[in-house]
């Protein structure tokens, strides 16, 4: 309202002064919904590796649209299709197709100990814990597998549950020395799962973006851990 937005603006162009002009394309929806223009982190000045001296920041939606080290905001009546939103940040389809603006952070979790480069030292108690986010709201249930997804048990959620926010999750295991797969699947309150790795390369092929599968761990009959694809 107070910079006088013009009734056709539909879409805002966000560009950052790193030297790669990071741009994304922004519908005014999400831009007047809770974006925020941030100068502060933690209660102090954000550092030059967050962005500094300012920011965008957009909750719920991938990292590469909260674009740093702001420079200008531009409002436009269609998307920019810039080269951050052609060329990168695009999902590949099977068919050689691709998809483009997947703004929203799928449904994903992770375990974070025991994770890769740890080692078990003995066999006993242990607790599985890690965390868990969501785009589209709060996190309902995480679920821990440490059969490579034979079997689940419901884990315990920690902290309050904030919709597009991290929670914690954690559950007890008992690990005998026998070799074991661990992996951790989270459901958030519009009912969406965690996919596996196989149903999500089917649907999206192969690229490095917006990959919110399960992640495995393996642990090692001498306790060692590291990431596997299952």
């Amino acid at each position: 309202e107070e910079a006088g937005l013009s009734p056709q603006a539909e879409w805002l162009l966000a560009e950052g002064a790193d030297s790669a002009h990071m741009s994304r394309s922004i519908p005014i929806e999400k831009a007047l919904d809770d974006a925020l223009v941030a100068l502060y982190q933690n209660g102090e000045r954000l550092r030059p590796e967050q962005g500094y001296p300012v920011r965008l920041l957009l909750p719920g939606w991938e990292g590469n649209m909260s674009v740093k080290w702001l420079r200008r905001i531009k409002a436009t009546e269609e998307p920019t299709h810039t080269k951050d939103e052609t060329s990168k940040y695009t999902d590949l389809l099977p068919d050689g197709r691709a998809l483009q603006f997947t703004f929203e952070m799928g449904v994903k979790s992770v375990i974070t100990k025991p994770s890769s480069t740890m080692k078990l030292p003995r066999t006993g108690f242990y607790e599985i814990s890690g965390i868990a986010w969501s785009g589209a709201g709060r996190i309902r249930r995480v679920e821990v597998s440490a059969d490579g997804g034979a079997t689940w048990a419901e884990a315990a959620l920690t902290g309050e549950e904030r919709p597009k926010a991290l929670v914690r999750f954690r559950l007890p295991w008992e690990w005998t020395g026998r070799e074991a797969v661990l992996q951790s699947r989270a459901t958030d309150e519009k009912g969406q799962v965690q996919p596996a790795r196989k149903a999500w390369l089917a649907q999206y092929s192969v690229n490095p973006y917006h990959n919110n599968s399960i992640v495995s761990w393996s642990v090692g009959a001498d306790g060692s851990v590291k990431n596997v694809y299952v």
